[in-house]
């Protein structure tokens, strides 16, 4: 029995149906969108909300870009991987994830309990790199999640040459590029689409295939 066949009262989820939905059951990586503004308003709620998600010592190492400009999206799409380039170029908007590998200069603020690791971490900036990205990618699921409950829709893209973003998108700073987020609305079943908006629903793995006791 899965929780889809379950009563509210008997299922373990602290969550309604509805919002299960929404977040994960229902939700979908979306390749091409309907045109329509996200505003920075949308953008700040939803950060506002998954900033709160745990990372190592709370040292929050995400940091967005985010391209809505023609001239953004011109510079982000020439560093896309060839499948990747023509969704970007016609996403309303693509958020560049990256990490500060310099995370640790903030750790005062954030975990001012942990300053001998903060000093520690200053001289070790291979050890920064890794913390970076990996904390990075948890925020990230947190992200997709909050775009989702913000009735966004999210396509996450791997496939770019981040040298190449990063020399030219975020020269001059610490960030460092890890994925490439496109962001809008899901078109309606009948909008004309030159590529289809999502693919059919795959399977997913059962607890019992991926989870061991021991």
């Amino acid at each position: 029995m899965t929780t889809d066949t379950l009563s509210p009262s008997e299922t373990p989820l602290l969550l309604d149906a509805q919002t299960a939905d929404l977040l994960f059951r229902e939700a979908r990586t979306v390749n091409t969108f309907s045109p329509g503004e996200i505003t920075d308003e949308q953008l700040a709620a939803v950060y506002d909300l998954v900033r709160w998600g745990p990372t190592a010592m709370n040292i929050s190492p995400l940091r967005v870009l985010v391209v809505r400009t023609p001239e953004g999206r011109d510079r982000l799409a020439a560093h896309m991987a060839d499948g990747n380039r023509a969704k970007t170029e016609r996403a309303p908007l693509s958020l560049v994830m990256a990490t500060d590998v310099d995370f640790h200069e903030h750790m005062g603020r954030l975990a001012p309990h942990m300053g001998a690791v903060a000093e520690g971490l200053a001289g070790a900036p291979e050890a920064r790199a890794a913390m970076a990205r990996d904390n990075a990618f948890l925020q990230i699921g947190y992200l997709i999640v909050g775009l989702r409950a913000a009735g966004l829709h999210a396509g996450p893209m791997a496939g770019f040459d981040a040298a190449g973003l990063d020399a030219d998108l975020l020269a001059g700073t610490s960030w460092r590029s890890v994925l490439v987020i496109n962001v809008g609305q899901a078109p309606a079943e009948h909008d004309d689409l030159p590529t289809p908006s999502t693919y059919p629903r795959q399977t997913r793995l059962d607890f019992t295939e991926v989870a061991r006791t021991v």
